[in-house]
């Protein structure tokens, strides 16, 4: 039954791969797969339902909706892939520095990390991108500033139970420099639960991104990111669904994808692990 279900949850996880991989592939390409540009309007094709001109239909000022998801797709996974890339890097030098030192910094440090945890992210993200202003790079350092903070506790916890390792207590004894104990023995073993860190780091990112631009604080006009283009089909969701089910559809898909891949790499790479998900 266990080995079943492990074999599902790979098979899970390289579809997701898959998937994802063709999709970052189509917002890497977008300017060659869209069949028009993201800002191209067409005040004789307006709000036109799916069909063989418009895969997805057109917007209000006729602008094709499949051209601009690819865009859209290429602005939301490069925000979710930077902002975790940034979080990990702050959160891994800080939480390995908190959890290697111990004591007192180790106390005063994660006494700031349960601050900023307790909190709730989505009211932080809108005050930082509110003050830093509007648009991607905004976005991108509100949703960082606030997703380093998981993987700082999750860095913190691998690098105690690594200390007390035998090899790590004999490095210290045989008076091996600190930084070579640091960067050489124990991150390289923090590799495989940071690797599940950032794939549920993704999809995080680019929920609350799209959130934001879903409630008007996203990317100004005339870029599109899911969540704006949600915004957009929101209003018009009654007589013309199509402009709301294809960019909802996409952020679920992407969510789910780079969920069950977090899961099947967590499941590959400790397979004796039951407890919930770090993320």
């Amino acid at each position: 039954m266990g080995n079943a279900r492990l074999h599902t949850g790979h098979r899970r996880g390289w579809i997701s791969l898959i998937f994802l991989v063709a999709l970052g592939t189509a917002a890497l390409g977008a300017s060659w797969f869209a069949p028009y540009g993201y800002q191209q309007q067409d005040p004789r094709a307006m709000l036109l339902p799916p069909g063989w001109s418009h895969l997805m239909g057109t917007d209000l000022l006729g602008r094709d909706l499949f051209s601009r998801m690819l865009y859209g797709a290429r602005l939301s996974l490069s925000i979710g892939l930077s902002t975790a890339l940034i979080s990990v890097l702050i959160g891994t030098v800080y939480g390995a520095v908190s959890g290697y030192v111990g004591g007192r910094t180790d106390n005063v440090l994660m006494r700031w990390v349960e601050v900023v945890y307790s909190l709730p992210d989505l009211l932080l993200i809108i005050l930082i991108s509110v003050l830093i202003g509007r648009g991607a790079i905004g976005i991108l350092l509100a949703l960082s500033l606030v997703s380093w903070v998981t993987v700082a506790r999750v860095i913190r916890g691998e690098v105690l139970k690594i200390c007390t390792q035998e090899y790590i207590v004999a490095a210290r004894a045989a008076g091996a420099p600190h930084r070579v104990i640091l960067f050489r023995h124990i991150l390289p073993n923090t590799a495989g639960p940071l690797l599940v860190t950032v794939i549920y780091r993704i999809p995080a990112a680019i929920l609350a991104e799209s959130t934001l631009s879903f409630i008007g604080l996203g990317v100004p006009p005339p870029f599109s990111s899911w969540g704006t283009l949600a915004n957009d089909g929101w209003a018009a969701m009654k007589f013309y669904p199509h402009l709301i089910i294809f960019p909802a559809a996409m952020i679920f898909a992407t969510i789910l994808a780079f969920n069950s891949l977090g899961e099947s790499a967590r499941e590959r790479l400790d397979p004796g692990r039951t407890g919930t998900r770090r993320g």
